[in-house]
Protein backbone atom coordinates (compact mmCIF):
# COMPACT_ATOMS: atom_id res chain seq x y z
CA UNK A 1 0.00 0.00 0.00
CA UNK A 2 2.71 2.52 1.18
CA UNK A 3 4.77 2.10 -2.67
CA UNK A 4 1.30 2.38 -4.31
CA UNK A 5 0.74 5.83 -2.46
CA UNK A 6 4.77 6.52 -3.27
CA UNK A 7 4.38 6.06 -6.63
CA UNK A 8 0.69 8.46 -7.30
CA UNK A 9 2.39 11.06 -5.47
CA UNK A 10 5.78 10.73 -7.83
CA UNK A 11 3.56 10.30 -10.65
CA UNK A 12 1.79 13.81 -9.29
CA UNK A 13 5.03 15.62 -8.83
CA UNK A 14 5.87 14.90 -11.71
CA UNK A 15 2.79 16.09 -13.51
CA UNK A 16 2.72 19.03 -11.50
CA UNK A 17 6.53 20.04 -12.20
CA UNK A 18 6.00 19.90 -16.00
CA UNK A 19 2.65 22.15 -15.75
CA UNK A 20 4.09 24.59 -13.87
CA UNK A 21 7.34 24.82 -16.32
CA UNK A 22 4.52 24.91 -19.49
CA UNK A 23 3.65 28.42 -18.35
CA UNK A 24 7.12 29.65 -19.01
CA UNK A 25 7.50 28.06 -22.28
CA UNK A 26 8.58 31.14 -24.89
CA UNK A 27 7.40 29.60 -28.31
CA UNK A 28 9.01 32.11 -31.36
CA UNK A 29 7.94 32.01 -34.62
CA UNK A 30 10.93 31.81 -37.07
CA UNK A 31 11.66 34.50 -39.50
CA UNK A 32 10.59 32.35 -43.11
CA UNK A 33 12.68 34.43 -45.02
CA UNK A 34 15.25 32.54 -43.42
CA UNK A 35 14.18 29.43 -44.18
CA UNK A 36 15.31 27.69 -47.46
CA UNK A 37 12.55 25.65 -49.64
CA UNK A 38 12.53 21.90 -48.29
CA UNK A 39 11.04 19.84 -45.30
CA UNK A 40 11.85 19.81 -41.87
CA UNK A 41 11.62 17.32 -39.14
CA UNK A 42 11.00 18.51 -35.98
CA UNK A 43 10.67 16.98 -32.47
CA UNK A 44 9.32 18.28 -28.95
CA UNK A 45 8.37 16.87 -25.54
CA UNK A 46 5.96 19.38 -22.88
CA UNK A 47 5.35 17.14 -19.84
CA UNK A 48 3.81 13.81 -20.90
CA UNK A 49 3.53 14.81 -24.49
CA UNK A 50 5.71 14.19 -27.24
CA UNK A 51 5.86 15.68 -31.20
CA UNK A 52 7.18 14.92 -33.97
CA UNK A 53 6.35 16.15 -37.56
CA UNK A 54 7.76 17.55 -41.00
CA UNK A 55 7.09 21.28 -42.11
CA UNK A 56 7.45 21.64 -45.47
CA UNK A 57 8.46 25.49 -46.44
CA UNK A 58 8.08 26.87 -50.32
CA UNK A 59 8.60 30.26 -51.59
CA UNK A 60 8.99 31.67 -47.72
CA UNK A 61 4.97 29.95 -46.72
CA UNK A 62 4.52 27.36 -44.78
CA UNK A 63 2.80 24.45 -46.69
CA UNK A 64 2.50 21.79 -44.99
CA UNK A 65 2.83 20.69 -41.56
CA UNK A 66 2.40 16.73 -41.20
CA UNK A 67 2.41 15.27 -37.56
CA UNK A 68 4.21 12.05 -37.17
CA UNK A 69 4.24 11.34 -33.88
CA UNK A 70 1.91 12.34 -31.50
CA UNK A 71 1.82 10.76 -27.77
CA UNK A 72 -0.68 12.83 -25.82
CA UNK A 73 -2.87 10.85 -23.63
CA UNK A 74 -6.13 13.07 -24.24
CA UNK A 75 -4.83 15.91 -26.28
CA UNK A 76 -5.32 14.76 -29.57
CA UNK A 77 -7.74 17.50 -30.38
CA UNK A 78 -4.79 19.78 -30.14
CA UNK A 79 -3.81 18.61 -33.83
CA UNK A 80 -6.27 21.03 -34.47
CA UNK A 81 -4.21 24.09 -34.27
CA UNK A 82 -1.86 22.83 -37.31
CA UNK A 83 -4.34 24.61 -39.74
CA UNK A 84 -4.92 27.50 -37.66
CA UNK A 85 -0.54 27.93 -38.45
CA UNK A 86 -0.58 27.52 -41.87
CA UNK A 87 -3.20 30.11 -41.69
CA UNK A 88 -1.60 32.72 -39.77
CA UNK A 89 1.85 31.36 -40.72
CA UNK A 90 2.82 32.06 -37.15
CA UNK A 91 3.47 30.45 -34.15
CA UNK A 92 1.46 33.12 -32.35
CA UNK A 93 -2.01 31.57 -32.20
CA UNK A 94 -3.95 30.06 -29.48
CA UNK A 95 -3.75 27.18 -27.88
CA UNK A 96 -6.22 23.82 -28.18
CA UNK A 97 -8.46 24.68 -25.28
CA UNK A 98 -8.24 21.10 -22.95
CA UNK A 99 -5.17 20.54 -24.70
CA UNK A 100 -2.65 23.11 -23.67
CA UNK A 101 0.14 20.79 -23.10
CA UNK A 102 -0.06 18.76 -26.69
CA UNK A 103 -0.80 22.54 -28.37
CA UNK A 104 2.46 24.00 -26.80
CA UNK A 105 4.19 20.78 -27.50
CA UNK A 106 2.94 20.42 -31.62
CA UNK A 107 4.15 24.64 -31.55
CA UNK A 108 7.73 23.97 -30.01
CA UNK A 109 8.34 20.76 -32.56
CA UNK A 110 7.08 23.56 -35.28
CA UNK A 111 9.57 26.06 -33.38
CA UNK A 112 12.59 23.25 -33.90
CA UNK A 113 12.02 21.97 -37.60
CA UNK A 114 12.15 25.42 -38.50
CA UNK A 115 14.99 26.66 -36.79
CA UNK A 116 16.66 23.23 -36.66
CA UNK A 117 17.01 23.32 -32.56
CA UNK A 118 16.83 19.80 -30.81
Amino acid sequence: MIKKITVIFFICFILFVSCKNMGNMVITTPDLNAVADGTYRGNSKVGPVKVTLDVTVKEKVMTSIEIIKHINGRGKKAEAIVPKVIEAQSLNVDVVSGATASSKAILKAIEAALTGSK
